[in-house]
């Protein structure tokens, strides 16, 4: 159990740097390159998924307890 709560902690981790790393790309993006809309629309849809797994994960590291 410690060493699957171990790897969920790390691979949030890795998740948020790379939710943090596609934040920059899409700012970037959005200055550098504002007639290629598809590739900027695929940069959100990306971080909107690993926002998706990051949520995932917090509630399963970190479940809401009973009322």
């Amino acid at each position: 159990m410690d060493m699957n709560l171990h790897s969920l902690s790390r691979r949030l981790i890795e998740l948020r740097m790379e939710h943090a790393d596609l934040d920059g790309l899409i700012d970037q993006a959005a200055v550098t390159v504002a007639d290629d809309d598809l590739a900027l629309r695929r940069l959100k849809k990306r971080r909107l998924a690993l926002r998706d797994q990051i949520a995932r994960l917090e509630a399963e590291l970190d479940p809401p307890e009973p009322a």
